[in-house]
Formats: structure tokens, C-alpha cells, sequence
């Protein structure tokens, strides 16, 4: 698919269980969902597989109304294992094509076979009397050659990338022989990004935003607080009391009306339905300036603070 039929809303698949990753698909198909962002390190691609699979198979959608997102997990970064992890989650997935492959991180970690750990997670090998992450030497370039090896294969119809800062940006745009279609980044009111996302659109690169809510995904793994919702702020709260809609559906708006794509998550048939029903009103732009304006530079997904806390290493990709 070209990249102008990606939905705008597409549904995030992060931490959802592979036992509830099957009927969680079919809900979001049933709510209109046609947008998916797998990641081989979800650990549940087999399982969102068994859902595209059913809904397909019960007429609910067929192939090409679907946009399929999945992600080269850090382990396999090196130009002979690219297409090798790529063919692992199309095998897992059940597709013969990917709509979307993202470089997830831009950290190279050294390999990990499929069939020694999958996912293979950030640890190298967790039996170690001191289990830590093992940096691999592979150049961001040589990855991205050999994303653009899987275009000329048909293996994926677009690429691009995940976390990558504005240097990175600059520095792949020099060296790309198939340019990124998309950059996908941690975004919302609290992390607007406004720069980078300035960045990407001058040069043709779509953005998608990750975590649109902030906060929400983090709160069970104590990567945030319970304080750290945007959802309370008072120009989030009034918004919502004007348009008749919910502090999520402002916040959700206010994401794809500055151009972004956004993949929210939720278990939840209502708020499946709630999360799409936000095309119907948009936000002033009074409105719309008082939401950014919020922006704090909050990162709840950050490699140097998490790597350190969970992983034995430090390993910062922001300054």
C-alpha cells in the first residue's frame, strides 16, 4: 500500500498478552481499526497472526484493507540478519508482505539466534552472573541498506524508522537510497517534539506518534505516576466539556490534527470504539496552542534511564 492509505488511527499492540492478543485484534477489527503496530519484541506476533487470520477468514476484512507495522527488533542490526527477523515476523504474523518495517531502536545489540531466545530481548544472556546488554559494532547505515534490500524483495512495501533524534534524521537523509516513509516517536502534550516533527515534514518523512496519551502505558511499570496524566490538565478538561467528549478523545485530537498519526492501545471494546470516534469535531486553535503549550520534554520511554534500571546498562539516545 502506498503510504497515503495508512489509517491515522492505527491500534498499538505493546503489552498486550499473546493469550489476549488474539480476541483483542478481532475487537479492534470489529471497531474499525485497520491499522496495526506489531514489534517483534511485543512477543506476540504469532498471536496477533491467529486474529488477522480469524477476522480474515470470518469475511470481517481481507488482506488489503489491513495495514500491517512491525519492527527490526536492536539483535538483529547487522545486514545478515535483517531480512532473517523481518521473514520471523511475517512467519508469526501469517503475511506474505509488511505494509510498514521500522528499525526500532537505533541501538545495535549483538545477535541473538531465533532459536537460542525470541523475542531476544535487550539482556544478551540473562544466565550471566551480571546480565546486561552487549553492544554490537553495525553502523545505523549498513542496517538501513539492508531495510531497503526487503523493498527491492517485496518483502515490505515501505520503511523508516523509530527513536531516532533530529542528528539521525539528517545523517540517514544523506545516505538513503530509498528515503524513510515514516518516523515514529514518543509524542504528546507533555512531549510535543514540535522540532523534530517540523524536521521529518520537511523532508517528506510522516509521523507517527507512540504513547499519544503520555503517561497511561507507563504507570504499571513504574515509568511514570499516577500524576503524571495529561488527561487532568484543565485545558484538556475544559476542551472536552465544549466538545462533548471524553479528556482522551481531546488529547487523541489533538494528535492527528497537527498531522501525526497516532497508535493508541486499550483492551477495552468501548474504548476501542472511543478512541476512533474523534473526526467528527475539531479543536480551535486557541484550543490547540493551550494543549501544546503544555509540553514539559517529559520522556517516559527513555533508553538512558530504563537500560540503566532494568538492564545492568547505560545506554542514552537523548541528550
Amino acid at each position: 500500500m502506498p503510504l497515503d492509505t495508512m489509517p491515522q488511527i492505527g491500534f498499538g499492540l505493546w503489552k498486550v498478552a499473546p493469550e489476549d492478543c488474539e480476541e483483542t485484534v478481532l475487537e479492534a477489527i470489529r471497531a474499525g481499526y485497520r491499522h496495526f503496530d506489531c514489534a517483534a519484541d511485543y512477543g506476540n506476533e504469532a498471536a496477533v497472526g491467529k486474529g488477522l487470520a480469524s477476522a480474515i477468514a470470518q469475511g470481517l476484512v481481507t488482506r488489503d484493507d489491513l495495514w500491517i507495522t512491525s519492527k527490526l527488533w536492536n539483535t538483529f542490526h547487522a545486514p545478515e540478519h535483517v531480512e532473517l527477523a523481518c521473514r520471523k515476523s511475517l512467519a508469526d504474523l501469517g503475511l506474505d508482505h509488511l505494509d510498514l518495517y521500522l528499525i526500532h531502536f537505533p541501538i545495535a545489540l549483538e545477535f541473538v539466534p531465533i532459536e537460542t531466545r525470541y523475542p531476544p530481548e535487550w539482556i544478551h544472556d540473562p544466565d550471566a552472573d551480571s546480565p546486561a546488554m552487549q553492544r554490537a559494532a553495525v553502523p545505523l547505515y549498513k542496517t538501513w541498506g539492508a531495510m531497503e534490500q526487503l523493498v527491492e524483495k517485496s518483502l515490505v512495501r515501505q520503511i523508516g524508522v523509530c527513536n531516532y533524534n533530529s542528528g539521525l534524521v539528517h545523517d540517514l537523509m544523506s545516505y538513503a537510497r530509498i528515503a524513510p516513509s515514516v518516523l515514529q516517536i514518543e509524542a504528546h502534550p507533555y512531549l510535543t517534539q514540535d522540532k523534530l516533527v517540523r524536521l521529518a515534514g520537511d523532508y517528506g518523512i510522516h509521523v507517527t506518534a507512540f504513547s499519544p496519551l503520555g503517561a497511561l502505558s507507563y504507570v504499571e511499570l513504574d515509568m511514570a505516576g499516577a500524576g503524571d496524566s495529561v488527561l487532568e490538565e484543565s485545558v484538556v478538561r475544559g476542551a472536552a466539556e465544549v466538545h462533548e467528549k471524553t479528556p482522551a478523545q481531546i488529547v487523541l485530537r489533538w494528535g492527528i490534527q497537527r498531522g501525526t498519526s497516532i497508535i493508541p492501545k486499550t483492551s477495552k471494546p468501548e474504548r476501542m470504539r472511543e478512541n476512533l470516534a474523534i473526526t467528527d469535531f475539531a479543536l480551535s486553535e486557541d484550543e490547540m496552542a493551550a494543549i501544546t503549550a503544555l509540553n514539559a520534554n517529559r520522556r517516559f520511554n527513555d533508553p538512558g534511564v530504563f537500560t540503566e534500571a532494568a538492564f545492568n546498562s547505560f545506554h542514552p539516545i537523548y541528550d
